[in-house]
């Protein structure tokens, strides 16, 4: 039996859930973005009115107000967004219990199982649509096929654009629907990977597809050099329709590392202001860590430098003797390696990440040092915080001009709850 795959999209995401929760903007021109009493920040979701202005995702508030002076700015709540998300999951799940998430906006279902249950993928989809509509006042957008990468493509390609909100790509019909796309329609290329692809003679997916792999992959090494044969096997086999991988519930469960990274408010340079950021990363991490019952053997810092035009910076690894989710031990092996590195030069973004996991009900005890101590304190702070909020109990540091621990509690992701 032919897998049947969807790939469920939320359109406008968070400027829908703005739009349901306040039914007065049902006609306006909504943008979700940054902070609007500074009137700063970038556009994290438009609305499809404000997207008849020309206001597109990522660009600067600036910009956007430029375009539609009377648009209402709305500050994310990135909280609401997250529950909105799963009580879509739900209602997914109520389809199939094969649903894997995306992203926030957009999830997998392979609903092969379901068709004796609830009809066709296009009726499907449309039940799909009508709940989601009632439940959350999101629209929804379902692109239908046999694998994910062509529901995926299915999706971006024709379901966006259609009034009905559905579209199927069959496998049999990538020559007539797929292969004449631009080539920049394809998942996976961006406007620099288009470029690359224009200087070989590669306009439309289709030249991708048509080419024998061995082929594609000598005018692959032309232009990305001779390690390019894994990434241009993955775009021959999306081309052509290929993708053995599953939807997976709970595929991003395991994991693989733990981090964190911080955009600082202004240029950080000097050294007692950049270990205050160093030690409340370090604490946030290792939080983390504990909650998921995790420790890590490998402690990565990446810092970026004020130029955003121009970057600079490092991202550079260290291997500790013993893993840890200690929030002293990860903090001096972090200073330790970003003082190795920097180049003195003002820093405008931070992180760290701890790697090479292990549970943490499994660890070799010591007879030196307070280790089990430490643990013991930083169990119990985490109690207090989760009870009463990031903020209950604050290191003396953080309350420290150059501290940002007080300012991100109000946040998820660097945006607002």
């Amino acid at each position: 039996m032919v897998p049947v795959i969807m790939l469920a999209d939320c359109q406008s995401f968070y400027a829908s859930v703005e739009k349901a929760a306040r039914p007065e903007y049902r006609n306006s021109p909504v943008i979700v973005a940054g902070d609007p009493a500074r009137r700063s920040g970038i556009v994290l979701a438009a609305c499809p009115v404000a997207k008849k202005f020309g206001i597109t995702t990522a660009e600067t508030l600036g910009q956007a107000l430029a375009k539609c002076p009377e648009a209402v700015v709305i500050r994310p709540r990135m909280q609401t967004y997250i529950d909105v998300s799963l009580m879509i999951t739900e209602i997914f799940e109520s389809f199939t219990d094969l649903v894997e998430p995306f992203s926030i906006d957009e999830q997998f279902l392979d609903v092969t199982g379901s068709l004796s249950y609830f009809g066709s993928p296009e009726e499907i989809a449309k039940r799909i649509q009508v709940k989601v509509m009632m439940s959350t006042g999101v629209w929804i957008r379902v692109g239908i096929s046999s694998t994910k990468m062509l529901a995926k493509m299915a999706t971006d390609i024709w379901a966006k654009k259609s009034e009905t909100g559905i579209f199927t790509l069959p496998k049999s019909d990538l020559d007539n629907l797929l292969w004449p796309q631009p080539i920049n329609k394809m998942f996976g290329v961006g406007s620099r990977m288009t470029a690359h692809f224009n200087r070989i003679g590669i306009a439309t997916i289709g030249d991708i597809a048509k080419l024998p792999l061995g082929d594609f992959k000598r005018r692959m090494k032309l232009v990305m050099g001779k390690n390019s044969d894994i990434q241009a096997e993955l775009y021959w086999q999306t081309a052509n329709g290929i993708d053995p991988s599953a939807v997976t519930p709970g595929t991003h469960n395991h994991q693989q590392a733990i981090g964190h990274q911080m955009t600082l408010p202004r240029d950080y340079s000097h050294k007692e202001d950049i270990d205050v950021i160093l030690l409340e990363l370090s604490e946030e991490v290792c939080r983390r860590c504990r909650a998921k019952g995790y420790m890590g053997k490998v402690v990565s810092v990446g810092a970026q430098g004020a130029d955003f035009d121009r970057p600079t910076g490092f991202f550079r690894q260290i291997t500790i003797d013993d893993p840890t989710n200690i929030t002293n031990e990860v903090f001096e092996a972090a200073r330790k390696l970003f003082y190795i590195h920097w180049d003195e030069q003002p820093i405008r973004k931070l992180g760290i990440v701890v790697s090479n996991l292990s549970r943490d009900d499994e660890y070799q005890l010591s007879f030196f040092g307070n280790r089990e101590r430490y643990k013991r304190l930083e169990r119990t702070t985490d109690q207090i915080k989760n009870r009463y909020g990031s903020t209950a109990i604050l290191r003396a540091s953080s309350l420290l001009g150059a501290a940002q621990a007080q300012e991100r509690s109000a946040k998820i992701g660097g945006h607002y709850r």
